[in-house]
């Protein structure tokens, strides 16, 4: 039997509603995750999620919205598989749960729940512009901070491909 290989996953996190700096740099993310054949997962919806999005499609990438409501056509216009949740903000687990990785642009209280998630289920994420977490005021922050759009990408499409996701581990 061969090997089963999988598309590899990228979730892109961030709030919908943004400025014009932080569009361009998830329309710059998007499109440098399709020119590395990634698949782009996000909520679906706007500000940084449509940027990605609309990124990765005009690199003929794949995009895939996981939907709060009930309507498939909720989506951004390039979503190009909408998965209906009906869950609201419920659906941010199933956001990172379901990427190898997750590349955080700015945001705000969504986002920095998708990092709580990521961060809970193992998944590394990257970030740009976005939250700066310590626990316990110990300056150790889990994000792993870049500072431009070719940064998130290829930082996200390395540990992807070394499939650094943690299967186990305690939080402390």
């Amino acid at each position: 039997m061969e090997p089963r290989i999988m598309q590899m996953c990228i979730a892109v996190i961030g709030g919908s509603e943004c400025d014009d700096e932080t569009y361009k740099l998830a329309e710059e993310v998007g499109r440098g995750l399709a020119r590395e054949g990634a698949t782009l997962i996000c909520g679906g919806l706007t500000g940084v999620m449509a940027a990605a999005c609309r990124g990765a499609r005009a690199e003929g990438g794949i995009t895939v919205g996981i939907l709060p409501g009930d309507d498939r056509e909720s989506g951004n216009a390039d979503v190009m598989i909408p998965i209906v949740t009906g869950m609201g903000y419920a659906r941010n687990a199933l956001v990172v749960k379901s990427a190898q990785v997750a590349i955080a642009i700015d945001g705000s209280y969504g986002t920095l729940s998708e990092i709580a998630y990521a961060m809970q289920f193992y998944v590394p994420v990257i970030g740009l512009n976005t939250w700066d977490l310590s626990q316990h005021g110990d300056g150790n922050n889990p994000i792993v901070v870049v500072h431009s759009a070719d940064q998130a990408v290829q930082k996200a499409i390395s540990i992807a491909k070394k499939g650094s996701r943690r299967k186990s581990g305690k939080h402390s």
